[in-house]
């Protein structure tokens, strides 16, 4: 009788050179996980011992559809099974005068945190399997409206919206879509943060906490609870009391 040979499971992780994505990496190698690390610095990349390296810009199309290319020829060269795609990369700009709005930059926050998604959804997806599972990162920024926080929030809002329809669109296909919305996690793009960032966490525990829900199949995972559903909570507060709280005085 001849031998059955079951395929590897492997990740793909996009923004995989720092924070979180970094910190992901590591810990899905730590399970036994081959991982596909993503990103536009191929020397941080790496860095994450064990891990195959993929250099793209996600904001790129041509080459996103290029590293798809690439990435198909991997999983069959190596017997792997793509089970989870995570979408982590993106990036943080604030509005810092809403009055004189600035259009470039609210571009270019929906430009890499939405559009360039598609690109990745567009490329990736067809390699997913019935069972596999898709993680999109949003942010608990979503739950309520932050000062400043038009571009980013607006941008993660759509993602958030983007993975309940997808979700929709893609349990036919067997393929499971989680959320994920995260507080505030030590990183260095919220290293430029110049306000409180309340019950922080660093990156190995956002890590955990994103592997943890993925494996259980939550359609949103977020964390630290203690945070996030405080925020929830305050999010059914009367708009005109929220917009009193959180004006500045």
């Amino acid at each position: 009788m001849a031998t059955v040979t079951l395929d590897t499971p492997a990740v793909l992780i996009t923004g995989a050179s720092s924070g979180i994505g970094f910190a992901l990496a590591e810990h899905y190698l730590r399970q036994g996980v081959e991982v596909i690390a993503c990103g536009r610095n191929a020397q941080a990349l790496k860095a994450i011992s064990g891990a195959t390296v993929l250099e793209f810009d996600i904001t790129d199309s041509t080459q996103v559809e290029a590293a798809a290319i690439k990435l198909k020829q991997l999983l069959h060269n190596n017997h792997w099974q793509l089970q989870q795609v995570i979408l982590n990369a993106g990036s943080c700009e604030y509005i810092d005068d809403a009055l004189h709005f600035d259009s470039a930059l609210f571009a270019r926050v929906i430009n890499t945190n939405v559009v360039a998604m598609g690109y990745c959804l567009e490329h990736f997806l067809p390699l997913l399997n019935r069972g596999a599972r898709l993680g999109l990162m949003s942010s608990s920024a979503t739950y309520l409206p932050f000062p400043r926080a038009e571009a980013y929030g607006t941008s993660k809002a759509a993602i958030s919206y983007l993975g309940r329809s997808l979700r929709v669109d893609l349990a036919e296909h067997g393929i499971g879509v989680s959320v994920i919305c995260p507080g505030f996690v030590k990183t260095p793009l919220t290293d430029k943060n110049d306000f409180a960032m309340p019950m922080q966490i660093t990156a190995q525990q956002a890590a955990v906490a994103i592997y943890n829900g993925m494996q259980r199949q939550r359609n949103e995972i977020h964390f630290p609870g203690k945070f996030t559903w405080l925020l929830k909570l305050a999010s059914l507060l009367p708009e005109s009391l929220l917009v009193s709280l959180l004006t500045k005085k």
